[in-house]
């Protein structure tokens, strides 16, 4: 029974991965849309949207929905889904927090309103999804989170219980319960959260975009916004082709460099790894044992997580998280060959039946992180402009939540949400370079550390800890 995660990769780890296409699964298919046009010329509009990931596809779907006669526009630099709503594992948690306990530590006092609002979200985005007639392969499984080691078994009970007491029913299972739902020698524990569901991201961000169009927005790709300034009593935003005068703008930009400066500090791009198996035959699925079709994830602090994907791929991603010098998001990282060797072992280590089997993709993509680990809000310009980033990686749900509350300030009206700790505060800025890059890659390699000791976190971790700043899954 193996008692750590591989280290290095392996030559089976290789063999798996090594005739991958370089491509997200989501996104190398054939009925992927055909890219809308640009924006040409100079346009006037009540609401600009930029970013075409959930975030602003979202806001979109909103700012039509609430009223029909808002003129409402939105521009993507790329395609609809390019970035990060179009690479992740289609997870479409509950969670607003990054996790129950990310939200205990940040906000005790509003968990209990988090959590109710987070699963309000989870119905409204699963209702609207039928409403607009989106197609995005929802399964309303739960997930599954494991410990693939005794020590982990502990963290995950007082999680149950921590959960109960702000009004989140988990369901914790022993070594023998969660092998029923999971064959894996790995498995010795697990608790089952009922509030997530899964999708296929790429498809309901081109759903979102084909509703918004239904719903009178004009939506434009290949169309990045390059200024963006006060005129008068509205703000204008160039493009490479034209403009935009909007009386509001939200900004949902993610990972790329914001463009409002003051907020440039409050994120970083973090790289995520991810493959795609070929479509497992029947008897491969038989000797899992994965018939209830959970999401997973483990519980380590650095941390996979994996599905099955409507067609019966499984996605595996996770475990290590990459920060380059410089906020660098060259697409050069896109494809980290050694990354997802490794991650093809520790597939094999939890499935060791899949011995054989092929990875059909692999890719990378960046994730908008910041020093809180959820979503923030900024308003600038008088009002006239907001900002929702900080998702890290938990957004296809979140970003649902982020958006209606991004329009309830672009708006200026008072909500449950607008009223919310969470919302009215910020995160701790990074440090400049190179402090920054010397900070992140000294804390990737210490929560290493702190897994190879059994969870026994060193003196950076705690320090971490006790200023705010430490994080684990």
């Amino acid at each position: 029974m193996n008692d750590r995660w591989a280290e290095h990769p392996t030559e089976r780890g290789i063999a798996m991965v090594a005739h991958a296409r370089p491509a997200p699964y989501w996104l190398d298919r054939p009925d992927r849309p055909a890219a809308r046009d640009r924006l040409v010329g100079d346009h006037d509009t009540d609401l600009l949207v930029v970013g075409g990931g959930f975030t602003g596809l979202w806001t979109a779907v909103h700012a039509a929905e609430r009223d029909p006669g808002r003129r409402v526009v939105l521009v993507e630099g790329g395609r609809i889904a390019d970035g990060a709503s179009g690479r992740n594992g289609g997870f479409c948690s509950a969670s607003l927090t990054h996790g129950l306990g990310n939200g205990l530590d940040r906000y005790p006092d509003e968990m209990p309103e988090l959590l109710a609002m987070g699963r309000e979200t989870l119905t409204a985005i699963a209702t609207t999804m039928r409403r607009l007639g989106i197609d995005a392969d929802l399964e309303h499984t739960g997930e599954l989170n494991l410990a693939n080691f005794d020590w982990q078994t502990d963290g995950l009970a007082e999680m149950v219980t921590d959960g109960l007491l702000v009004g989140q029913s988990l369901e914790l299972l022993d070594a023998d319960a969660a092998r029923t739902r999971v064959q894996s020698p790995m498995v010795r524990g697990a608790y089952h959260d009922p509030d997530t569901m899964l999708v296929d991201p790429a498809k309901l961000a081109w759903g979102l975009a084909d509703a918004a169009e239904r719903l009178g927005v004009r939506v434009y790709e290949h169309t990045a916004v390059t200024e963006l300034r006060r005129s008068g009593d509205a703000v204008r935003a160039r493009t490479g082709y034209g403009s935009v005068r909007a009386d509001r703008v939200v900004l949902a930009t993610a990972a790329s460099t914001p463009l409002l400066r003051r907020l440039r500090h409050l994120i970083v791009p973090v790289w995520d790894y991810v493959l795609v198996t070929e479509p497992l035959t029947e008897a491969q699925l038989d000797a899992l044992g994965w018939s209830g079709r959970e999401g997973l994830a483990d519980a380590g602090n650095r941390f996979h997580y994996f599905r099955l994907t409507a067609d019966n791929r499984i996605l595996f991603g996770g475990y290590d998280a990459f920060y380059f010098y410089g906020s660098d998001t060259d697409p050069r990282h896109e494809q980290r060959p050694q990354e997802f060797a490794l991650l093809a072992e520790h597939l094999l280590q939890i499935f060791p039946q899949l011995e054989g089997i092929r990875a059909s993709h692999t890719w990378g993509g960046v994730i908008d992180t910041c020093s809180r680990f959820n979503a923030f809000w900024d308003v600038a310009m008088g009002g006239r402009v907001v900002s929702v980033l900080g998702f890290t990686g938990l957004g296809v749900g979140a970003s649902h939540f982020g958006a209606a509350t991004a329009l309830d300030l672009a708006d200026g009206v008072d909500t449950p949400r607008t009223r919310l700790a969470m919302v009215r505060s910020k995160p701790l800025p990074f440090p400049p370079e190179p402090v920054r890059w010397a900070g992140i890659t000294l804390t990737r390699r210490e929560l290493g550390r702190a897994d190879r000791r059994q969870g026994r976190r060193g003196v950076w971790l705690r320090t971490l800890d006790a200023i705010g700043l430490g994080f684990d899954s």
